[in-house]
C-alpha cells in the first residue's frame, strides 16, 4: 500500500477516535463571569454596559442577572450561578453580613468572587471596584460652599435629603463629605435632616420641609432620586431662584436640570459607573488568570456644574454614546 493511501487510512481511523486527524481534541471554552446588579436605573445599566464592553475585549461570556434588592432572589442566582459553574461571579451585593454565606460558597467551590458598588464584611472578594463615596459628597458640598459665599454672602439655611434606611454606609459616608465641606463656612445652619431617596418621597419631604422652616434656601440630596424630587418640589413652592439644589449622581435627567433655565440645580458630583462595570471585570479576568489586581479601588466622582454648561452638554453626549 503506497504511503500516502496508509496516511489516509490512519487519518480516517484517528477521525474516529478522537474526531480528526492533526487538529487540537479539546478547544479552550471561554470563561463564564456571571454579574449581578440590583437595580434597574441608569446607573446599574451603565454598569451592565462597561460589563459587556470588558466581556467582549477580553474574550468571555457574560451572564447578566438582577437581584432586585430581594435577598432570597440574590441567593438563589448565587447558587445557579454556583450549580452552573461559573467561572466567576461579579456582584454588587444587598447586605455586608447576609450575602457572605451564598458568596462563601461560591468560593469554596472556587469560583472567583469579585465585588462592586458595594461589598461584604469578609476578605475573600478578589477585587473591589467602588466610588469614594466620601469625594462624591465632599465635591458637591465644595461646589455648595462657593455658590454660598458668592451669591448668599457665606449664609444660609440647608435642608438635607439621605438615604440612611436603604443603604446606610453609602448614605453616611457622602452626608459626611458634603458636611465635612459645608462646615467650613460659620455662617452655614443645617436646619433640617430627613431620609428621601426617591422622587415622589422627595417631593413631599422637601415640601414639608420648606413649610416647617422657611428660611432654607439651599437643598442637597445624597442620590439621584431625592434630588430630583428636590427640584420638582422647589418648581412646585414657586421659590426658583431663592432655593437652590445641589446633588449627588448624575443621568440625563439631572443634566437637563443643570441647564434648564429656572436656576434650580446648580451642581451635582456623579460616580463612573461605565468604568466600575468594565474594571469589576476585568478584575475577574486577571485573576482567573493568575495576575494580580488591586484589593479594593476607588474612583473618584465627576462634577457637573451650571456653570459649566459645555461640560453638561458633553456628558450627555457621552451618555448618548454609551447608552445606544
Amino acid at each position: 500500500m503506497p504511503f500516502h493511501t496508509r496516511l489516509l487510512v490512519f487519518c480516517a481511523a484517528a477521525a474516529l477516535l478522537w474526531g480528526g486527524c492533526g487538529t487540537k481534541q479539546q478547544v479552550e471554552q471561554k470563561k463564564r463571569i456571571a454579574g449581578i446588579v440590583f437595580g434597574e436605573d441608569q446607573f446599574f445599566r451603565l454598569v451592565l454596559f462597561g460589563m459587556r464592553d470588558a466581556a467582549r475585549t477580553q474574550g468571555v461570556e457574560l451572564l447578566e442577572a438582577n437581584s432586585a434588592q430581594k435577598p432570597d432572589r440574590e441567593i438563589q442566582l448565587v447558587n445557579t450561578y454556583i450549580a452552573n459553574n461559573v467561572d466567576a461571579i461579579v456582584i454588587s451585593p444587598l447586605s455586608t453580613v447576609s450575602s457572605v454565606s451564598a458568596l462563601a460558597r461560591a468560593r469554596d467551590k472556587k469560583i472567583t468572587v469579585v465585588t462592586f458598588n458595594t461589598t461584604i464584611a469578609e476578605d475573600f472578594p478578589a477585587s473591589f471596584i467602588e466610588s469614594d463615596q466620601t469625594d462624591l459628597g465632599a465635591s458637591t458640598g465644595k461646589a455648595a460652599c462657593a455658590y454660598i459665599e458668592q451669591h448668599l454672602g457665606g449664609k444660609a439655611e440647608v435642608a438635607i435629603l439621605a438615604f440612611t434606611s436603604q443603604a446606610k454606609e453609602v448614605s453616611v459616608q457622602r452626608t459626611d463629605g458634603f458636611k465635612q465641606e459645608i462646615s467650613k463656612l460659620p455662617g452655614v445652619r443645617i436646619v433640617a435632616e430627613q431620609d428621601a431617596w426617591m422622587p415622589e418621597q422627595a417631593v413631599k419631604k422637601v415640601g414639608d420641609i420648606l413649610t416647617a422652616n422657611p428660611g432654607v434656601n439651599v437643598i442637597w440630596a445624597a442620590n439621584e432620586g431625592g434630588t430630583a424630587g428636590a427640584v420638582m418640589a422647589v418648581r412646585n413652592s414657586g421659590k426658583a431662584g431663592r432655593i437652590v439644589v445641589f446633588g449627588t449622581d448624575t443621568d440625563e435627567q439631572m443634566a437637563t436640570f443643570l441647564l434648564a433655565d429656572d436656576n434650580i440645580l446648580q451642581a451635582v458630583t456623579g460616580q463612573q459607573p461605565f468604568e466600575i462595570g468594565r474594571l469589576a471585570v476585568e478584575a475577574a479576568v486577571k485573576t482567573l488568570k493568575g495576575e494580580p489586581v488591586e484589593k479594593r479601588r476607588s474612583l473618584p466622582g465627576i462634577l457637573l456644574t451650571r456653570e459649566k454648561p459645555a461640560e453638561v452638554n458633553a456628558f450627555k453626549e457621552r451618555l448618548a454614546t454609551l447608552t445606544k
